[in-house]
């Protein structure tokens, strides 16, 4: 796989060093089982697969780029680049502006953008509207691109399905950047209608079979669905595609409940579901696959809690934080600051969108277990700080370096 020209201030040499004896102890990516540090009291089970993933990494080296190569220029990116706040201040720092925040409101006047500006488009990809916008204002939004390819292989896939003569519906969040985007690509080649989960999925089915009048489905989906869509007409022929940062097991059960509702609502006969049902396969990108299933096989083992290193706004990193709170007690963080003590922890509630502090989080033993992973937009060097602050509050930091000795 392509390697990229990503700044050192994200790099750490332990956690390279990790990931380096595992690529090379498996090299076919067959082993998810996590790595284990054992530092003097402490126990750090490390996920197989986290970190930054290739869209990410290759934005990462367009954005600096774009820097270099403009001098003297103003450059403006149309909304956060990742989901990483400590990468996005690093190119504020730098001076690119944004022009919207994640959710589209606008954070200047589009007016003072003038054709001798430049804009990047983030790694989720932008609307074919936007595009279209800022090419009005003289400037090529594809020269800095960093739309990440995987997201692009569900536009392409969406297109061609679409063109066969499928409805497309996306699962995603109705508000991220990359769900909009996938939107309007979509339904640029055919309807399109997104649902956000398996309920919403199941709602869907319900106009499927009629069970549900059709003026309903414009109340229940609104500005979810694309122009002049029928459901009487539209929801005869269907394909699933998703956001690329959903989880894996809900995006295929979403697919296959969609798929049997419609194959036995038309009586569609065994050999024959291209009829109503198109051929998708998984639109999930590797990284967030290879993410997932690390984190599922990491929750095999036992240990007192969970720290996940992301965004806030990161949807991959939320998935991971779902999938360990079923498990054990989870702490989502920005990074190694929120391990205020032994005692205490801050960390982003998933279910009432709060910061909070946690009190009492590490047990009193002599021994502790921390499984650790971190979400695609997170930078190594996050880790390793974490793993740092870990050995320090438990009294472990002369057991750290021996710990680099092994791995380094």
């Amino acid at each position: 796989m392509k390697s990229f020209n990503v700044p050192l201030q994200y790099r750490s040499p332990l956690v390279n060093a990790i990931k380096q004896k595992r690529r090379a102890e498996d090299k076919m990516k067959k082993d998810f089982s996590p790595a284990v540090l054992h530092i003097g009291s402490l126990q750090v089970i490390l996920a197989r697969h986290f970190g930054f993933c290739y869209g990410v990494e290759n934005a990462i080296e367009i954005a600096f780029r774009a820097v270099e190569e403009n001098p003297g220029k103003r450059i403006f990116l149309l909304s956060e680049m990742i989901h990483n706040p400590g990468v996005n201040a690093d190119l504020q720092s730098l001076g690119i502006q944004f022009i919207m925040d994640t959710k589209g409101n606008m954070l200047m006047d589009w007016e003072n953008l003038s054709s001798d500006d430049v804009v990047i488009i983030p790694a989720f990809g932008t609307t074919l509207e936007m595009e279209e916008k800022i090419r009005t204002k003289g400037i090529d939004p594809t020269h800095y691109e960093t739309t990440c390819p995987f997201v692009e292989k569900v536009w392409n896939r969406a297109g061609k399905i679409g063109d066969d003569g499928y409805t497309i519906v996306v699962h995603g969040k109705p508000g991220h950047e990359e769900t909009r985007a996938t939107f309007s690509h979509s339904k640029a080649h055919t309807p399109t209608v997104v649902v956000k989960d398996m309920e919403q999925a199941i709602l869907l089915g319900k106009f499927i079979t009629n069970a549900l009048p059709n003026d309903d489905f414009y109340t229940f989906f609104k500005d979810r669905y694309s122009e002049g869509f029928d459901p009487a007409l539209h929801l005869s022929r269907i394909g699933v595609v998703n956001q690329t940062t959903m989880l894996a097991g809900e995006t295929q059960a979403i697919a296959d409940y969609l798929k049997k509702v419609i194959l036995t609502h038309y009586k569609t006969p065994p050999g024959e579901t291209s009829l109503h049902f198109a051929d998708t396969r998984d639109t999930l990108c590797y990284a967030t696959s290879d993410n997932q299933t690390a984190v599922a096989t990491m929750l095999e083992q036992e240990a007192d809690f969970a720290l996940i290193i992301g965004g806030y706004n990161s949807s991959n990193t939320s998935h991971l934080v779902e999938l360990c709170e079923q498990k054990l007690p989870t702490y989502f963080i920005n990074d190694e600051t929120c391990l205020l003590s032994a005692s205490q922890v801050k960390h982003f509630d998933l279910h009432s969108h709060t910061e909070q502090i946690k009190d009492g989080y590490m047990n009193s033993g002599n021994q502790l277990k921390v499984m650790l992973t971190s979400g695609a937009s997170c930078p190594d060097a996050l880790v390793e700080k974490v793993i740092e602050r870990l050995a320090i509050i438990t009294g472990n930091e002369a057991a750290l370096e021996e710990i680099g000795k092994e791995w380094i």
